[in-house]
């Protein structure tokens, strides 16, 4: 008999709830498993994934697994990683630039969905739009001043990181205590979460 979650999963992936807005398409695209350790909150699926079905399988996810220092089998490993963005359908493009999540979706879904991960020991909160649905009020002004907060935000478990995309490289390099102070922590807690 198919669990609590296995029946959400069935439900989400069967979502329509923004049909009618999105010029693409819905595929909602997520991982999860009641035995993950370590949760991704991203913000919503690009062209690319939408067009594969795969979380972050773009130059984006290449980026991540590198700071956090696993392979693709670990990453897409559902029992040990979950995947849960704020918009599960790829939003559209304007302007050169991939659309926010549309706000329906974790509203939707989330209250749902989170609770039945309870084995997660790190949560991160990646860009802008998950560190704002995570932390509310506890965010920063800005991304900057979110993740650079990032020891008081680990204390309860999520940990904010900037959006790896390649177009992101300008942030990281004006920002050089991110891959010297929090990208080693980092890939220790993401360690031992998986491995706990």
């Amino acid at each position: 008999m198919p669990s609590a979650l296995d029946r959400l999963l069935t439900e989400i992936r069967a979502c329509q709830l923004c049909a009618a807005d999105l010029a693409h398409g819905v595929r909602p695209v997520l991982q999860a498993s009641a035995t993950a350790r370590l949760l991704i909150v991203s913000q919503a699926p690009g062209r690319k994934v939408h067009a594969s079905g795969v979380p972050f399988d773009d130059l984006s996810g290449e980026r991540l697994r590198d700071w956090l220092g696993i392979d693709k089998p670990t990453f897409y490993d559902a029992r040990r990683v979950a995947i849960v963005p704020m918009g599960f359908c790829f939003p559209g493009s304007a302007r050169g630039a991939d659309l926010p999540p549309r706000r329906e979706c974790a509203p939707a879904w989330h209250p749902r969905l989170l609770p039945l991960l309870k084995r997660v020991d790190l949560t991160l909160a990646i860009g802008r739009y998950a560190q704002v649905g995570l932390l509310g009020a506890q965010a920063g002004a800005n991304l900057t001043d979110t993740v650079r907060d990032w020891r008081r935000h680990l204390a309860r478990g999520v940990l904010p990181l900037p959006h790896p995309s390649p177009r992101n490289q300008i942030w990281t390099r004006r920002n050089p205590w991110f891959a010297e102070e929090l990208l080693p922590v980092l890939r220790e807690r993401v360690i031992r979460a998986l491995h706990s």
